[in-house]
C-alpha cells in the first residue's frame, strides 16, 4: 500500500522546544531571578507534560487544551524555584505563550517543502489548532491540514489521535506514515496500522538527552528530516 500522507509529532521532532523554552524563561524571569538556569527550567516544565495529560487520557477529566495544561504545570515549576508569589500574571501568560514561539530545527522547513511535493502533510501533535498555526507561521511549516489532539479531543498515544487523523485524510492507516523522534509515539501509531519513520534528535532536551535511533521496529530511520526526505525520494 503506497504512502500518501505524512503526519508529524511536533515538539522535539520538528521544533526545538528545549532551546526555545530555556531562552524565553531566561528573558521573562531575568528581573526576578538573574541566575536562572533556563535549560533546567525547560526540563522541569517538560517533566510535568505527560502527567498533566494523563487524567484526560484516563477519562477522569474532559479534554483540556495544552495552553491550559501548561499554565497549570507552570505553577509547580515556579513553586520549586520559590517564585510562586513573585511572578506577575502577565509574565505567567508570556511563559505559556513561549510554547507558541518555538523554532524549528534548521533543516525542517526546507525538508517539509520537498516532502509536500509528493505527500499530504499534517501535524499529529498534542498541540491545539491555534498553537499549531503559531508554529506554522513562525517556521514556514507547509501544512495541508492541522490534525492531532484537539481534533481527536484526546492526547497521544491514545489510538483515536492517530486514527482520526487517518480518517480526516480519507485514507487507510497503511497509507499514512507517522514521523516522530519518540519511539513510544511510533509504537502507538504502528499498533493502529500506520507506517512509521523515526527522526533522530539526540539533543532534544539538551546535549545527549534524545533518541539517537529507534527503540522499536520502524519503516524508516533517519538522521534528520532532510535524510528522511532523501529516503522517500524527495
Amino acid at each position: 500500500m503506497a504512502i500518501q500522507a505524512l503526519i508529524f509529532d511536533v515538539f522535539g521532532t520538528l521544533l526545538d522546544w528545549h532551546g526555545g523554552i530555556a531562552r524565553e524563561a531566561v528573558r521573562i524571569l531575568a528581573p526576578l531571578r538573574s541566575d536562572l538556569d533556563g535549560a533546567a527550567f525547560a526540563r522541569a516544565w517538560r517533566d510535568r507534560y505527560q502527567p498533566g495529560m494523563e487524567p484526560i487520557r484516563q477519562g477522569a477529566r474532559p479534554y483540556t487544551d495544552l495552553d491550559t495544561l501548561h499554565g497549570e504545570s507552570l505553577e509547580g515549576v515556579l513553586a520549586g524555584l520559590n517564585l510562586a508569589d513573585a511572578v506577575p500574571e502577565a509574565a505567567r501568560r508570556e511563559l505559556v505563550l513561549a510554547w507558541h514561539r518555538l523554532d524549528a530545527w534548521p533543516e525542517v522547513p526546507d525538508a517539509l517543502g520537498r516532502l509536500r511535493d509528493k505527500y499530504l502533510l499534517a501535524p499529529c501533535s498534542n498541540a491545539h489548532v491555534r498553537l499549531a498555526i503559531a508554529h506554522s507561521r513562525r517556521n514556514r511549516l507547509p501544512w495541508d491540514a492541522v490534525l492531532g489532539a484537539e481534533f481527536a479531543q484526546d492526547y497521544k498515544p491514545k489510538p483515536a489521535v492517530y486514527l482520526r487523523a487517518v480518517e480526516a485524510l480519507r485514507l487507510q492507516p497503511g497509507e499514512v506514515m507517522m514521523v516522530a523522534a519518540h519511539s513510544s509515539d511510533l509504537a502507538a501509531a504502528a499498533a493502529c496500522g500506520l507506517a512509521t519513520a523515526h527522526i533522530a534528535r539526540p539533543n532534544e532536551s539538551g546535549p545527549g538527552t534524545g533518541e539517537t535511533g529507534p527503540r522499536v521496529p520502524v519503516d524508516h530511520a533517519a538522521s534528520d528530516l532532510a535524510d528522511l526526505a532523501r529516503q522517500l525520494g524527495c
